[in-house]
């Protein structure tokens, strides 16, 4: 087993078909393949690459973090994924906590990558695109020097290792969540099954390659389907628009706050013409959100969940039964259950943390064992998310455990909150955190994000809330910002907006 099997098998059977597309330049499964094929061989003449060993991919989504990729596992090594965004000090840790043998990335983030005195494992770095500095391999003149004869993939164990992404490190340093072959693999096959993803299908890939949504949803699925994969580094509104006609994308993937951009634009019907699907995942969409996309262009968002514990994809809303509100039901192979804090499963109606079982959940956390073993129960992932489940077996997000509020001993969670606020014609964004109060232990704010054009007080905020919801799950106080601090994923950084909250009150 490999998750290089699916490329493989989509070049022999699509050789000529486009792969890959990027800034007007495609590629074919066949030269896909070859490329990825010569690449890894020069990786194990040059650099004696061997299975387990660790490779670091700093680079954004340009064809060579898909051909670093394809390489690396073909060898038998192990991916690892590194945010483009991180700084000097965040990459010497993860190059230094992984052991990264081998480091490829990109002319523009050189200046990001430490001195080799700070990497003692580190034995080559490779640069894509015109990098001059003395003992920096470039990406072409790697794959060029490969051998005449390019030795066969690795045929590994379901239990082997393939790719170590890391957690976004809200409570201490980031930690790898490391994923096998058999992992990935079974959750490629979920998604080509309950997305329908075939050949004739084009995808629009602008979230990030080093994200376990963009990676093994996005990319691995295409290749596994036999899909053609329409590469851009990031989301430009503009861009994207223009690439969903041009590129006559029929699969659109993205996260909620895309959507609400998408939204914004008033003439994104002439877009959209050839798209048959849309999926958001990452963070929950907000009902009205999904709401007023449906009314408006006549299709559902499709809806997941999972972690990049869970490779990510756990369950699915859903190919032949959609439901208003749901992250739906457990994808083939996984089960799902909603636990009380001592581990007892509850019953539907009744609130907890849902907990995953599957051949989607990581081995562990890389050199972390004890810290895997406080969210791994018997096979059971603890996720650390609260939900509910219906009669019909449909969960539903409550929020984060760590999100919520407690006011006076009052249990609020967020999202309920959220939900209300989004109702206001006015806003566009919205998020709730708990904020200290000397009184109450805690007080819910909101961040909210007016429209263009758009205004709104405080005061009426706040009242709307207290019209639709208990009085003491209303904000007391909302402010208005220009822009929710999010990760790459577009997931909403409630971290650090209580972290400016407690600044603001500490001595």
């Amino acid at each position: 087993m490999n998750i290089f099997d699916g490329l493989e098998r989509s070049k022999v059977y699509f050789p000529e078909k486009e792969a890959l597309w990027s800034k007007g330049t495609g590629m074919s499964y066949l030269e896909l393949h070859q490329t990825a094929g010569r690449l890894s061989a020069a990786l194990m003449e040059r650099f004696r690459l061997a299975e387990g060993d660790r490779v670091a991919i700093f680079l954004p989504n340009i064809p060579e973090f898909v051909l670093s990729y394809y390489a690396v596992v073909r060898a038998g090594a192990i991916a690892v994924s590194l945010n483009v965004m991180l700084k000097r000090d965040e990459v010497a840790f993860i190059l230094n906590d992984s052991g990264a043998k081998i480091l490829f990335t990109a002319a523009s983030l050189l200046d990001q990558v430490p001195e080799r005195s700070a990497l003692p494992t580190l034995e080559g770095v490779v640069c894509a695109g015109a990098a001059q500095e003395p003992g920096v391999v470039k990406f072409a003149d790697l794959v060029a020097s490969a051998p005449s004869t390019i030795p066969p993939k690795a045929n590994l164990d379901p239990e082997a290792e393939a790719a170590i992404l890391y957690t976004s490190g809200t409570t201490g340093k980031p930690k790898g969540v490391l994923l096998t072959h058999g992992n990935l693999m079974s959750n490629v096959y979920a998604t080509d099954h309950h997305t329908r993803m075939s050949p004739e299908d084009r995808l629009i890939c602008y979230l990030p390659l080093f994200h376990c949504f963009g990676q093994n949803f996005i990319m691995n699925a295409a290749f596994n389907a036999g899909a053609t994969l329409i590469l851009h580094e990031r989301f430009v509104p503009d861009e994207i628009q223009d690439s969903l006609r041009s590129n006559r994308i029929s699969m659109f993937f993205g996260v909620p706050a895309v959507y609400v951009r998408l939204l914004a634009a008033p003439d994104l019907e002439n877009y959209l013409g050839s798209v048959r699907y849309f999926f958001s995942a990452a963070a929950a969409m907000p009902v009205e959100i999904a709401r007023r996309w449906r009314q408006r262009f006549g299709h559902p968002i499709y809806e997941g969940y999972g972690l990049t514990e869970t490779s990510p994809f756990a369950s699915y809303n859903h190919d032949f039964s959609y439901r208003e509100g749901s992250v739906g039901t457990p994808i083939e192979n996984v089960e799902m259950r909603i636990l009380d804090e001592n581990g007892r499963e509850l019953q539907p109606g009744e609130t907890g943390e849902i907990a995953i079982k599957g051949p989607n959940v990581m081995k562990g956390y890389y050199r972390r064992a004890e810290e895997a073993a406080e969210v791994l129960r018997e096979g059971w992932f603890l996720t650390g998310d609260i939900g509910r489940m219906d009669d019909d077996g449909y969960f539903y997000l409550v929020d984060r455990a760590k999100d919520m509020v407690n006011v006076s001993g009052f249990k609020i969670w967020p999202r309920e909150v959220e939900e209300v606020l989004m109702q206001h014609p006015a806003l566009s964004e919205v998020a709730v955190v708990g904020v200290p109060d000397r009184v109450s232990g805690e007080a819910v704010k909101a961040f909210a994000v007016l429209k263009e054009n758009a205004k709104a007080a405080e005061q009426e905020l706040i009242e709307f809330c207290r019209a639709r919801i208990a009085v003491y799950k209303a904000p007391r106080q909302v402010e208005f910002i220009g822009a929710l601090p999010k990760n790459p994923s577009g997931k909403i950084l409630k971290r650090e907006l209580r972290a400016r909250e407690t600044r603001k009150v500490t001595p």
